[in-house]
């Protein structure tokens, strides 16, 4: 099996950052915020659920004017909601504030060899609907038509207002195209001079931001709950390939060349075959040719729960692999990052991957270290990457970029 490559891209629309933002929501016009104290105090507002203009002064650390400027400004553009007073202290019940929902929407894209997924997320960042199609080895075409297909019925369900979807978020692993897997179609490599935001843009009318799947599920790892309770954490995607991601105090690192968190192809020392990587033996591809060696077909995923004795053993068996194929790439982590934990997410069932966490947790504890790190269960669902990706449209536009950053001492110029 050829190696899956992992490195990031930058997102496409980089280049429109930094305009201001205008009153109007509408269409493809839209116009970005460049006054990073107006992200902070929403990204503010959205953590906190419900707040008050002297709770926002106080933990930002901005002037109760400039906090008075800036709350009204996202009241006009419909961002945010006033919930009445908050009554029980001295003087003027404060205003309560919280973010609304239907203020700002984003459509997450996830395209990958065996399935297309796609999320509407709102601005609170709840997912409000989803759709994934299980296709294995979809054409530029197959993508196409499938998210036409999709699209009507999913900003229904959601109760999107298209008016108000920021943009669409992409991601997918790197070299789509080029990994060499069994049943792989001919002209599969066409991916490889795919440019998404024109292959789309009839069917997706909006901004297109495309990023590797792996960093995409950790960014949107970073912004959810256990992001917050841990915001140094090593992301590890268990998908066709193995990506992994490093997110550094709330913020995804993605080094000099654009390639961390490659752990999927760091050398597998402990393999039989030479040259092995790591992704040869922790990914779904790799399960699924254990599989077929067997006698086996992976129809769907839940399959890898059946009671089938030779199809619970094999899975026994990789688990064991699996966990003996990452201890050491995660002793590196461990001993170089230093974060608060590790992190696993991807499309296996969340039973096994409750089980590979154990184990890898009981295989590190063992292992003699500076420190201990503790290896959980991702929060976010198996669609991980496409949430992720549905994030990037409002870092692009609306929340701060680099970090959840709530300090005193920022600029004041509103």
């Amino acid at each position: 099996m050829k190696r899956e490559d992992h490195s990031v891209a930058a997102p496409d629309s980089a280049e429109v950052r930094g305009k201001r933002l205008a009153i109007s929501l509408s269409g493809t016009n839209l116009a970005r915020a460049s006054d990073y104290n107006q992200r902070i105090v929403l990204q503010a507002i959205r953590l906190s659920g419900e707040t008050t203009r002297i709770e926002l002064a106080r933990q930002t650390g901005l002037t109760a004017p400039t906090i008075a400027n800036i709350t009204s400004r996202l009241d006009e553009l419909g961002l945010i909601a006033h919930l009445g007073r908050k009554h029980g202290g001295r003087g003027q019940p404060a205003l309560r504030l919280a973010v609304n929902p239907d203020g700002a929407f984003a459509i997450g894209l996830n395209v990958d060899r065996d399935h297309i997924t796609l999320v509407a997320l709102d601005l609170a960042g709840e997912v409000r609907s989803r759709v994934t199609r299980e296709v294995r080895f979809a054409l530029p075409s197959d993508v196409v038509a499938i998210v036409g297909e999709e699209l009507d019925g999913l900003l229904a369900a959601g109760g999107v207002d298209r008016t108000r979807i920021l943009g669409i978020g992409l991601a997918r692993p790197d070299d789509l195209g080029g990994i060499a897997l069994p049943n792989k179609p001919e002209g599969y490599e066409s991916w490889s001079k795919v440019d998404f935001a024109s292959l789309l843009k009839e069917i997706l009318p909006w901004p297109v931001h495309v990023d590797n799947d792996a960093a995409a599920a950790a960014l949107g790892e970073a912004q959810g709950v256990s992001g917050h309770e841990r915001p140094s954490f090593f992301y590890l995607l268990i998908s066709a390939g193995l990506g992994g991601g490093p997110v550094i105090d709330g913020s995804y690192y993605r080094g000099a060349r654009m390639r961390s968190g490659e752990i999927g192809l760091m050398p597998d020392v402990g393999a039989a075959d030479p040259g092995a990587v790591v992704q040869d033996t922790v990914s779904l591809s790799a399960i699924e040719e254990r599989l077929a060696q067997v006698g086996r077909k992976l129809d769907v995923l839940e399959d890898l729960l059946a009671l089938d004795p030779v199809m619970a053993t094999t899975v026994d068996q990789w688990i064991a692999d699996a966990t003996r194929a990452l201890t050491g790439p995660l002793v590196a982590v461990s001993c170089l990052l230093d974060p608060d934990a590790i992190v696993v997410g991807g499309r296996l069932p969340a039973a096994l991957i409750e089980r590979l966490c154990a184990r890898l947790d009981a295989g590190l504890a063992e292992v003699s270290m500076p420190n201990r790190v503790p290896v959980h269960p991702a929060q976010m669902a198996a669609e991980a990457p496409a949430i992720g990706a549905a994030i990037l449209p409002f870092l692009d536009q609306l929340l701060p970029s680099d970090a959840i950053l709530m300090q005193a001492g920022r600029s004041e110029a509103n």
